[in-house]
């Protein structure tokens, strides 16, 4: 069995954390923000330092090709290196540098796969700037359009394709044009279970669903002191009503069923004045299709009743819809097998968190590896996995990714 060298991984690790990093101990590189170009040049230098052939495609995309000793379909694994705001420097990233540290162990150890390897690292997978998240990946699935993502308008107004065009990762390649025969993505747990079971490994085989959605009440702004209650068009109060109402639908479904308002804006914003206007966000994510749709049905409900007992009008506009998957049994079993023959503890599981992966399945074999972040942080300057952890993944990442690479 190889072995990645930790050191380097997690040097690695440091120096990408280091751009866009805040006072905070964060790290914030939104994508195609100056922070996003210079970790991007700093990746693209390091694959093409390992002999990486590199191309990048017309929503950015990055690709770094290790040839093969035949043309068959190559073995893709990565992530992304976006960042929410005051992210960790793990989220993403990790599976990024830890495909590099593969690529960097096989050229140490003179070993050529069978087919080719592709490291790569998607655009804009976190949809902090931009929506939808994942949007690299939809588009290299045929799920959006080159030309919609570039008429994207991001939450700060701007518009996707000047963005690329500003940062000089407007490639030439279209996407999909490079067709895996298997996908593979490392990544931190973005939850405490394996943390909490003190399990090295788990086997990703299954994404939930995820709907995102902005709501928008319009009401009627009046003075906070002088307007009887009963006379009220209360936008916020009517907000606020649903809002509540999301922990109700999530703890009536149960199971793997979260709800959540992340984003909300009142108008005028005065401390008195009745709101006239609130804009919200809504997260619902299940990893069964059914219970999402019965979710979002119960969400839709609940907003009518509001609408009639309040007397606002409320728009529900649809962000992001991406249905849950189920991983290829081919790509789990190379996975399970890696963390077996290294003598790893592993669980199968399902992720409650949005990835790439998720997108790549729609077309090609894929799975996930999640090691331990501890208690489940992440997104957050708090996110940390030890040393132990995060080779350990890389670890069963290269020997999955040459067992994969085997394959006829």
């Amino acid at each position: 069995m190889l072995n990645i060298n930790s050191t380097r991984l997690t040097q690695r690790l440091d120096e990408l954390g280091r751009i866009g990093a805040d006072e905070g101990g964060g790290v914030t590189r939104l994508t195609f923000s100056n922070a996003d170009k210079e970790g991007r040049d700093l990746l693209v230098r390091w694959m093409r330092e390992l002999g990486l052939t590199v191309q990048i495609d017309r929503v950015g995309n990055i690709f770094g090709t290790r040839r093969g000793e035949t043309d068959q379909q190559p073995i893709m694994f990565g992530s992304h290196i976006d960042s929410v705001k005051a992210a960790g420097k793990l989220d993403g990233c990790y599976g990024v540098l830890a495909a590099l540290e593969c690529i960097e162990t096989l050229n140490e150890q003179n070993v050529q796969t069978k087919r080719p390897l592709v490291v790569a690292a998607f655009t804009n997978e976190e949809g902090v700037r931009f929506t939808p998240g994942m949007l690299g990946s939809a588009v290299y699935v045929g799920d959006l359009s080159v030309d919609d993502a570039w008429n994207l308008r991001g939450f700060d107004g701007s518009r996707f394709g000047d963005e690329i065009q500003h940062v000089g990762y407007d490639g030439t390649m279209e996407p999909g044009a490079i067709q895996p025969f298997a996908y593979l993505e490392l990544h931190i747990e973005q939850g405490p279970l394996l943390d909490l079971k003190r399990v090295p490994i788990g086997a990703v085989d299954a994404v939930v669903g995820i709907t995102w959605l902005e709501v928008t009440v319009s009401g009627a702004a009046n003075h906070a002191g002088t307007t009887p209650m009963d006379m009220r068009h209360d936008a916020g109060l009517a907000a606020a009503k649903i809002v509540t109402h999301l922990r109700e639908i999530a703890t009536r479904l149960g199971g793997h069923q979260r709800a959540t308002c992340g984003m909300i804006q009142f108008l005028p914003n005065a401390i008195n004045v009745i709101p006239s206007k609130a804009v919200f966000t809504v997260d619902i994510r299940n990893s069964d299709g059914e219970d999402l749709k019965r979710a979002e049905a119960m969400l839709v409900e609940f907003v009518q009743k509001v609408e009639a007992e309040d007397g606002v009008s409320i728009e529900v506009r649809a962000l992001e819809h991406v249905l849950p998957v189920q991983f290829h049994p081919m790509v789990i079993e190379a996975v399970e097998k890696s963390a077996r023959e290294m003598g790893l503890n592993q669980i199968r599981m399902v992720s409650g968190a949005g990835h790439d992966a998720q997108l790549m399945a729609h077309k090609f074999p894929s799975a996930m590896i999640f090691v331990p972040s501890r208690e489940g942080i992440s997104h957050s300057p708090k996110e940390f996995t030890p040393p132990d952890d995060l080779a350990n993944g890389a670890n069963v990442l290269l020997n999955a990714v040459m067992e994969l690479a085997s394959h006829e």
